[in-house]
């Protein structure tokens, strides 16, 4: 297997998605501390604090999608990498808000336009990854998307850490806000002679655009990855998210347990998408989905019995690992089955079910977590985790059956 080959654009997508994770995962680490300085309690049996908090994440989600639906169109026009860079700067800028925020209301507008600009990021960050290596996409994706967990690994022991030393949440937030527009530089800087990134040789009209969309659309095929992508996301950022919360509620009360809780999970997302990024082949791509998702099934409905927090930081890395292929690889693949379909606007369209699932995901975790406890409201991942290795898996048997057809057809005698 040939070895992976980076450049700048590579590493400039390395460190667009750190920021991106930074950005979504600064807000939960700090969510005890923030929502007792802007007035909306977490506490269990409270006065609906937790659902308020899955109000945040569907404000960022909802307008993610509308982000995603209308960067393919920017990117279009004036190019994926400057589009992209773009929306990380517009993603910085609303994380900035966040920090200086005094009220919930603010904080909730402020998400609203971390949301616009982080959807460009999700919509644009993979086919951008994909036009830099078409041969073999599906290993070069799963290896970008594991600074997703850097970020996320860094952000939750770096936040937890200061925060438990009595460095302010709004401190935090800001340094987010910095390194967005890092990554942006890095983007948007001027381009080397020979080295620059493979746009589209001319615009591309809105018209061509839309009439891509259009043809993926009207593929029933297609639908049955965008719910793939809907409990795949759900899964994996509802367990995200409310990991601090949970491990403070039922474990250890300090900020730095939620973060190491959450680290240990990011910490196996890490090492299970840059090692499938390594020894994957594209063909894979279905049993390693089908494989992990019952792994990480049985692993999350052990949540509901452990009591020692070390345990449960163990349980959460073998999660990690379980949920690290699911977003990626079911994008590559899907690429793979619906074959002809223009790839930008594939990735653009799956992440408009992936991103309302984390969103969907979080609120209901909120809501039930409010009314029954946040142990209970877990139990939501596992649903959604056996849901996709059940969608993935009946294409699995699909494929098997059309690969069975075509040998028949190839062995039948030619007719007179």
């Amino acid at each position: 297997m040939a070895k992976l080959k980076f450049g700048r654009y590579d590493y400039a997508a390395f460190v667009s998605f750190f920021a991106y994770a930074a950005g979504v995962m600064v807000i939960p680490v700090a969510l005890m501390s923030l929502s007792a300085d802007l007035g909306f309690s977490i506490d269990e049996g409270g006065d609906g604090g937790m659902t308020a908090a899955g109000v945040l994440e569907v404000a960022r989600t909802s307008t993610m999608v509308l982000s995603m639906l209308l960067c393919g169109f920017v990117a279009g026009r004036f190019g994926k990498r400057k589009t992209l860079g773009g929306t990380v700067a517009l993603m910085s800028i609303g994380v900035g808000i966040c920090a200086i925020a005094p009220v919930y209301g603010i904080l909730f507008l402020a998400m609203l336009v971390v949301g616009f600009g982080q959807g460009g990021i999700e919509g644009l960050a993979t086919p951008f990854t994909h036009d830099l290596h078409p041969e073999e996409p599906g290993r070069y994706i799963n290896f970008t998307h594991s600074f997703w967990s850097v970020g996320v690994l860094v952000t939750v022991l770096v936040s937890g850490a200061l925060l438990s030393l009595g460095v302010s949440w709004r401190v935090l937030v800001g340094a987010a806000s910095v390194l967005g527009f890092i990554a942006a530089a890095t983007l948007l800087g001027p381009e080397r002679k020979g080295h620059e990134y493979p746009e589209h040789p001319e615009p591309i009209h809105w018209s061509d655009v839309a009439s891509h969309g259009k043809d993926i659309l009207r593929r029933r095929h297609f639908w049955l990855f965008f719910a793939a992508m809907f409990v795949a996301g759900g899964g994996e950022f509802g367990l995200t998210y409310w990991i601090p919360s949970f491990i403070q509620k039922n474990f250890l009360p300090e900020a730095w347990a939620g973060g190491v809780g959450t680290a240990f999970f990011a910490g196996g997302m890490f090492l299970g998408r840059t090692g499938w990024g390594h020894f994957i082949k594209q063909h894979q791509l279905k049993q390693l989905v089908v494989v992990s998702a019952i792994v990480g099934t049985v692993i999350t409905l052990s949540f509901m019995i452990v009591t020692n927090p070390w345990v449960m930081f163990g349980l959460l890395f073998v999660a990690g690992v379980a949920s690290a292929p699911f977003w990626p690889s079911v994008q590559s693949y899907c690429a793979t089955r619906l074959k002809g379909a223009d790839t930008t606007m594939l990735f653009i369209l799956l992440s408009c079910a992936g991103i309302p699932g984390c969103g969907f995901a979080t609120l209901m975790m909120g809501y039930i977590g409010d009314k029954a406890g946040l142990r209970i409201a877990f139990l939501f991942i596992p649903v959604c985790y056996i849901v996709l290795a059940a969608i993935i898996g009946f294409d699995w048997f699909r494929l098997t059956r059309e690969e069975d057809d075509t040998e028949i057809a190839d062995a039948a005698p030619e007719q007179p």
